[in-house]
């Protein structure tokens, strides 16, 4: 059996009520029960090489260190992935984001796992949705028809 020492200070008042009100023997079939949990989270649905949308939350402190600056250097590094973000100010120190993502799965991952990984940001999810881009041409209300594209969620 491998031992690991984790610090989680905040955490432990909250990962206690989980073991009481889940009837956990133990802190350590909690922790391991979580960390399953999450490893499940972080499996995509969509290979690698398929299109997807996807939706990028995230809670920062905006004033940890010019962190909101390479926050916003990695959106525009992947501006190609990158559709629309929504920002709330929760309180004085944290904000959340939402960010809707369009591409390769694989791409739209990586760079959602960099955006979550950052120091600074608390929480973070990515929501995947596989689709298949298809290109049509058609009009729309009676208009000249035009060729585009269309997001078909799988």
């Amino acid at each position: 059996m491998q031992r690991v020492t984790v610090t989680l200070d905040d955490l432990m008042a909250g990962l206690d009520r989980t073991i009481a009100s889940r009837g956990y023997q133990n802190r350590s079939e909690a922790i391991r029960d979580l960390v399953r949990a999450g490893a499940k989270e972080l499996i995509v649905d969509a290979p690698g090489d398929s299109e997807c949308i996807a939706a990028l939350v995230y809670v920062y402190d905006h004033s940890a260190r010019e962190l909101s600056e390479r926050l916003t250097h990695s959106f525009h590094d992947h501006h190609d992935l990158s559709l629309a973000t929504m920002h709330i100010h929760l309180d004085h120190s944290n904000c959340m984001e939402v960010t809707v993502l369009k591409g390769n799965a694989g791409e739209v991952q990586h760079m959602a796992e960099h955006v979550i990984a950052e120091r600074g940001v608390r929480h973070g999810r990515l929501i995947i949705i596989p689709v298949e881009v298809e290109t049509q041409s058609h009009s729309h209300h009676g208009g000249a028809e035009r060729r585009h594209s269309h997001l078909r969620v799988r």
